[in-house]
């Protein structure tokens, strides 16, 4: 397993610590559409693990490299499912430096295109 899985495990299994091993010391944390950021790794885990409510999390997909990778996964939080698109940069010894995750809110396409597209 890479360290995007080793993350999601750590992270899915609230095993803290394991979490933190993987973590560079200044690691950043990025929510582009709520404009939040979280810096270091300290403050990272404490992040994750007073998020509020009972959420869970599957693995759909990762690709990950020596520099970094990207996962897509489905997170349950009360009954509601949603999927996150999550960034990982790798720095020396493959410490996590730097995540950037966004969480795609459904919205209807514009119209005028529908000639162009299949809905699903």
């Amino acid at each position: 397993m890479g360290v995007i899985g080793r993350y999601w495990a750590a992270v899915e299994g609230r095993a803290w610590d394991d979490l933190a091993a993987l973590l560079a010391e200044d690691v950043v944390y990025e929510l582009p559409q709520t404009r939040e950021r979280v810096t270091g790794r300290d403050a990272y885990v404490r992040f994750n693990r007073e998020y509020p409510g009972d959420w869970h999390l599957t693995v759909d997909r990762v690709h990950e490299d020596a520099a970094g990778g990207a996962s897509w996964a489905t997170f349950t939080v009360g009954g509601e499912t949603m999927p996150a698109v999550t960034f990982f940069r790798f720095g020396a010894g493959g410490s996590v430096t730097h995540v950037t995750e966004f969480w795609p809110e459904p919205y209807d396409p514009p119209p005028g295109r529908e000639h162009l597209v299949e809905r699903y």
